[in-house]
């Protein structure tokens, strides 16, 4: 296989590439001397993508890069062990040299657009340690607390540390296990691993290492001159900093604040691209890449909108913001824009890939040297064709043409089941593989069987890969959720930090205090130390945890319960009625729906087909169903509660569309709720487009709408003017009417409490309601399914 990309820096289109092609390609690239960059559409992708790079090329070094878990402007910092990777591979792109087969390196479109410190500010950040040098505890300790290492009493986590008289323990960014760092006056007498868990090193000779090298686990490093930089940076930007802002004074005294990482650009003389770190890269771009680019770019200017408008609203009422103050930096300081993302790019030959063939004489498209492979979907549907037997036949016939076959299972149970229904069939010459460097040690005739999550095969120049999905339709089986185990109950508890406020199932809000070991029973039991008011204490075992929760507000200010009080019990007495008085109302409201008669919706002749002929794609079978079902429900009679449940990207939203415009044509009108202005936002300039030349009125209602437009856009609801409007609980505002309402949908109703959504149905008591989700709440799909509400 040929080099993919040229040297060149440029463009160019890659048809035909399914996933697991796509690793295989890449790291062949990176096999030929290259730095590869390959940019994934989200976090799920990049998983994906390493774990077939790590099957398809073992050796090739492979470094991740992954993005912030927070939303951007949000109060809380990414979490340790993310930021750990991100730095220890930042570190390792400017301290390693390039090896002979080349280096690649993965992140997201997230990761890729945020920008990153400048190579100059890791160059020199690391502090090294090898045993049986002189090294005194202070200086290490001294360095980690200036590049965000916690001091806690129990390391656990990347980027802790624990000091215990001549004992370190530290948990560097970049490592898989923490260290215990032995002292033996200045000198280091031993390092070696151990467990965060049982906070043991059993096996002392083999988890011993000689030397180790420690490097920030923050991206932001407080220094004399980076804290005097963002001192002064701040007061230029905002014209402001006083003692009500927490985030300046924790600075200012060199104390680290939660979420401080969303003004990095303050700290920094300059920032820089990821693309810096790995100069003369070629780049790939995952599928859907530029789609998930665009998002990101409305995502971040979206929150940092919002950020604005609550500090204008709030100074505006109050003529101070209230709370904590929050003033958001310019995206454009933090993040790229269009302009810098081209900029990356225009230096490096790009490569954009794709799972679909090029239309034939499409010049833009390269061959890949791959293509997809055999879906036996054609003998599925032949009831008179054993489908074993039909895969036996392709591989065998695929070896005879020299072709190394391999099929790819999800799991070890689903592997072994599909060696031994094969040899039932007559494909007994088979043999288990750990990662593709295997296949060149087969014998001929051997068809090879692995564990690779891959959904589609493909086939390359020697290579055919058969998948699960290709020969069954669906999986037999899927990877497993990621679970906390029972007996690891420490791992739960460590979320906790000292001073937290938790709620008590029995006992209402306390304060962790952190654990404490009693000895029952003559047997020491660790218990988790919880204050209450009037300094009453509870200690709970740690097998109970799970009566406890986290308090589910950013307000400081929360009264503890005591102990015993009955505070607790009255307020969860009056909750309990509230409940009560609110399933009252439900059952209310879904009476008197049931007893009504709803608005018979027909469907306009003519219009409807040329409405459904601009819809750019053929619908599904299941789509299809769902459609005529909700028209079928329109010209019932009877008022319509649909519940639609289909995965991100199924074409929930074409149902909806068709729907919205049978009810606006017949004369009513339709309202759209969704969680998010963003999302509101994307459904007002679809619906718009769609909807375009047809005479309905489409409004918006958010919080992004401005004040008087949206005093107007009531107004015309009022009065009928407006047939669609779509917007987020805005709808729900107690001031917000319509003239004759028709339908309500509901979009993403996990977003959405009961009461928010009885609300909406209460306009009237015969509106027609679309739910629409792609993670249905188990409650909604009960009640659908059951016929609970009938």
């Amino acid at each position: 296989m040929n080099e993919i990309l040229p040297v060149e820096p440029g463009l160019t289109h890659i048809s035909g590439v399914p996933e697991g092609l796509d690793a295989r390609l890449v790291a062949h690239e990176a096999g030929q001397g290259r730095n590869v960059l390959f940019i994934a559409r989200d976090d799920v992708g990049m998983a994906r993508f390493v774990d077939n790079v790590k099957f398809f090329a073992p050796d090739l070094e492979c470094l991740q890069f992954p993005a912030w878990d927070c939303l951007p402007y949000d109060r809380v910092s990414p979490k340790n062990d993310i930021v750990s990777t991100r730095i220890d591979t930042l570190c390792r792109l400017l301290e390693a040299p390039m090896r002979e087969a080349g280096r690649l390196l993965v992140t997201t479109v997230s990761a890729f657009l945020q920008r990153v410190p400048a190579r100059d500010s890791f160059r020199s950040a690391r502090f090294a340690v090898r045993v049986g040098e002189r090294l005194e505890p202070e200086a290490l300790t001294g360095f980690m607390d200036d590049n965000g290492y916690a001091r806690v009493d129990t390391v656990m986590e990347p980027g802790e540390y624990a000091v215990r008289g001549g004992i370190i323990d530290a948990f560097p960014a970049g490592a898989a296990q923490p260290y215990r760092l032995d002292f033996f006056g200045d000198e280091l007498d031993r390092l070696r691993m151990f467990d965060p868990v049982s906070q043991r090193s059993e096996g002392d000779d083999k988890r011993a290492v000689k030397n180790l090298v420690f490097r920030p686990v923050s991206e932001v490093v407080l220094t004399a001159k980076t804290i005097e930089r963002f001192r002064s940076q701040y007061r230029t930007i905002f014209g402001r900093a006083g003692d009500d802002d927490p985030l300046y004074v924790a600075i200012s005294a060199g104390q680290r604040y939660i979420g401080m990482e969303h003004w990095l650009p303050l700290f920094y003389e300059k920032l820089e691209c990821l693309s810096d770190y790995l100069p003369r890269a070629t780049i790939f771009l995952d599928h859907q890449c530029e789609p998930a680019r665009d998002g990101r770019f409305d995502l971040v200017h979206e929150y940092f909108t919002a950020r604005e408008a609550y500090n204008q609203s709030k100074s505006a009422a109050s003529g101070a913001v209230s709370g904590a103050p929050y003033y958001p930096i310019n995206p454009e300081t933090l993040y790229l824009n269009q302009a810098d993302w081209d900029a990356a790019l225009a230096q490096s030959p790009v490569g954009l890939l794709s799972p679909f063939q090029a239309p034939d004489g499409l010049a833009a498209f390269v061959d890949a040297g791959g293509h997809g492979g055999r879906d036996f979907a054609d003998v599925r549907l032949q009831t008179d064709v054993n489908i074993y037997e039909a895969v036996r036949d392709f591989i065998k016939s695929e070896i005879a043409g020299g072709q190394q076959v391999l099929i790819a299972a999800y799991s070890e149970g689903s592997l072994e089941r599909l060696r031994h229904v094969f040899a039932e069939h007559g494909l007994a010459e088979t043999t288990r593989i750990d990662h593709a460097n295997d296949l060149g040690t087969l014998a001929r005739g051997l068809c090879a069987f692995a564990i690779v999550e891959l959904e589609r095969g493909f086939r390359t120049a020697g290579l055919t890969v058969i998948t699960e999905q290709d020969i069954l339709g669906d999986r037999m089986a899927r990877p497993a959720r990621r679970r906390i185990k029972a007996e690891n109950f420490i791992a739960e508890a460590s979320s906790l930090a000292a001073g937290d406020l938790v709620v008590h199932m029995e006992h209402g809000i306390g304060q962790f205090d952190g654990l404490e070991t009693i000895t029952v029973t003559g047997a020491p039991h660790d218990c988790l130390r919880i204050l209450y008011a009037g300094g009453d204490k509870l200690l709970l075992p740690v097998e109970n945890i799970e009566v406890i929760s986290r308090y589910g507000s950013e307000d400081a200010g929360a009264q503890l319960d005591r102990l015993g009080g009955a505070g607790w019990q009255a307020r969860k007495a009056r909750m309990k009625a509230r409940i009560r008085d609110m399933a009252d109302a439900l059952i209310a409201v879904a009476a008197a729906r049931e007893l009504r008669k709803g608005d018979r919706m027909t469907v306009p002749e003519g219009l409807y087909d040329e409405f459904c002929a601009r819809f750019p794609f053929t619908e599904t079978e299941d789509q299809g169903r769902a459609i005529l079902d909700t028209i079928e429900d329109l010209a019932s009679g009877q008022p319509v509660d649909r519940l639609v449940c289909g995965d991100v990207g199924f074409g929930k939203t074409e149902v909806a569309m068709r729907a919205a415009f049978i009810v606006a044509m017949s004369g009513k009108q339709v309202a759209i709720v969704v969680p998010t202005t963003l999302l509101a936002r994307q459904h007002y300039r679809n619906f718009i487009a769609r909807f375009d030349g047809f005479p309905v009125r489409i409004a918006q209602l958010s919080r992004m709408v401005k004040a008087k437009d949206a005093t107007a856009t009531k107004k015309e609801m009022k009065a009928g003017t407006v047939d669609i409007v779509i917007g987020t609980h805005a709808l729900i505002a107690k001031d917000v009417g319509f003239k004759d309402i028709g339908l309500l949908i509901i979009d993403e109703e996990q977003h959405f409490g009961v009461s928010h959504k009885e609300r909406l149905k209460q306009l009237k008591a015969d509106v027609h309601v679309l739910t629409l989700t792609a993670t249905q709440i188990h409650r909604t799909l009960q009640l659908a399914l059951s016929g609970i509400r009938e």
